[in-house]
């Protein structure tokens, strides 16, 4: 059983991924959104939490992409299980909360800025299904 359980936002636009880069304790890049409260759904959570962390926006479409468990970013001693969904945002997303700042990451950009899940797990995966082309990531 993983020690954190969170719902992930993958939000494409341009052949881009949003990620976000937290204050503390890591500067390695996330997807939006964060832990499960208790009694909470996923798709609240993701809801709650890209509304705090990117402020004015609304999330359309969700579709589940399925269930990750990694080493968590920051401290690969625990783990993490990320329930991700694909989603459209409406509204400009903005760095709000314990977000540093939003990042669009692509296929050129370093793929060692990335949170473990997203290297190791989630984006091979996403791409040996098709479902993103980001080919250095």
């Amino acid at each position: 059983m993983a020690d954190f359980h969170k719902a992930g936002l993958l939000h494409l636009k341009d052949g881009r991924i949003l990620l976000c880069r937290k204050e503390d304790p890591t500067s390695l890049l996330i997807l939006p959104g964060g832990k499960l409260e208790k009694g909470e759904t996923a798709q609240e959570c993701l809801r709650r939490e890209c509304r705090e962390e990117l402020g004015d926006v609304e999330i359309a479409n969700l579709n589940h992409l399925g269930d990750y468990e990694s080493p968590a970013a920051g401290d690969e001693n625990k783990t993490v299980k990320i329930e991700l969904f694909a989603g459209e945002l409406r509204g400009t997303p903005a760095a709000h909360a314990e977000i540093k700042e939003l990042v669009w990451f692509g296929p050129r950009d370093d793929a060692a800025l990335l949170a473990p899940s997203l290297r190791n797990i989630i984006l091979p995966d996403l791409r040996r299904r098709g479902l993103i082309a980001l080919e250095d990531a």
